[in-house]
């Protein structure tokens, strides 16, 4: 199934139906009066987060969502049937953005949320709504009120809780793909990985998902490359597992040019913890083995992890501190949840 992150919509909900003008007409009854029924409601627009997706590929082919009209009403005192809703089924950690992609509207994090985006138009009066002692045959009904509409944006943002970062080809698939299930494509050329991946990582009998983010390089926050429109997928991770390549030129330079990047990007991605490694360290020397790994500690103020996923030295050590920090911010996150009062 293709990935998609993200996709504008239009969206409307459902006109109320018009209510009747009708009078009671019976054999033997002279004045049956009016009994013109009331118009439905017009149907809603809902947005629900449900199990089993995780892109937006299904808002690719179409764009366009309407609600039915409600039926108008009818004689003998009938109200219009509702209009028929439609429901938008998303994956969870999506955000429903205004049509300037600045303003979010909703964030759907857990499967089972359920929010009316858009309410129908009430159905309208019918004459018998009119009546009085003074007007007791009135000829006028209300016409239903017009359902509302918006061209909205959906964007993903993948709730894992670790994520993988680091220049092209710098070794996050190949790691990946040694730690979990997944199996993202492997090449020896830059940007391999064109979109997020998710795999389970399983470690000391706990798990946690790990999300491998497509390379950064200078000026991603330009545009540059592929850009950094999926940084937004580690925005809600815990963790970063920052991995840099023994190969390449300067390790503190490949480092210091990705945490330019999320700096950038903002949103708080450069303040979150970080677990820095140099990868693929089986296909250095020695001597420029310790050479990047001093380049690698000057640039990022800490001793870095030393690892390769093709052998998988150095791959449980960082397994287990990020699983650590996962499991840390976990636990935050239910002393925050609010506790609901006692009752006896």
């Amino acid at each position: 199934m293709k990935f998609l992150d993200q996709a504008k919509i239009y969206v409307r909900s459902g006109d109320g139906g018009a209510g009747c003008v009708s009078f009671r007409r019976e054999k033997f009854i002279e004045f049956g009066g009016p009994d013109g029924g009331d118009g439905g409601r017009g149907g809603d627009v809902w947005i629900e987060c449900v199990d089993g997706l995780n892109t937006l590929i299904d808002y690719r082919y179409q764009q366009h969502f309407k609600a039915k009209k409600g039926d108008h009403g009818k004689g003998a005192n009938r109200t219009g049937a509702k209009g028929d809703d439609v429901v938008l089924k998303v994956p969870a950690g999506t955000q429903i953005l205004d049509e300037d992609e600045e303003i979010v509207l909703a964030d759907l994090t857990e499967v089972g949320q359920r929010i009316k985006f858009l309410e129908g138009g009430n159905g309208g009066f019918g004459n018998t709504q009119f009546k009085t002692s003074t007007n007791q045959a009135p000829r006028r009904a209300n016409a239903g009120l017009e359902g509302q509409e918006r061209w909205i944006w959906l964007r993903l943002k993948l709730i894992a809780d670790a994520g993988l970062v680091g220049l092209p080809n710098s070794g996050k698939s190949t790691f990946l793909a040694a730690t979990t299930a997944a199996k993202p494509k492997i090449a020896d050329y830059p940007f391999t990985t064109l979109h997020p991946g998710l795999g389970v990582v399983r470690v000391d009998g706990r798990e946690f998902v790990l999300a491998d983010i497509p390379g950064l390089i200078e000026g991603a926050h330009e545009g540059v490359g592929i850009g950094d429109r999926f940084l937004g997928h580690v925005e809600r991770c815990g963790a970063l597992l920052h991995l840099v390549d023994g190969t390449s030129e300067h390790a503190g330079k490949a480092y210091k040019t990705v945490r330019a990047e999320l700096a950038a990007y903002g949103n708080g991605l450069d303040e979150k913890p970080e677990i820095v490694a140099l990868s693929k360290i089986d296909a250095l020397s020695p001597e420029l083995l310790k050479q990047q790994k001093e380049r690698l500690k000057r640039a990022a103020k800490k001793t870095p992890l030393l690892l390769s996923a093709q052998s998988g030295h150095g791959v449980q050590e960082a397994l287990r501190l990020l699983l650590s920090i996962v499991e840390e911010a976990r636990g935050e996150e239910k002393e925050a949840e609010p506790r609901e009062a006692w009752q006896p």
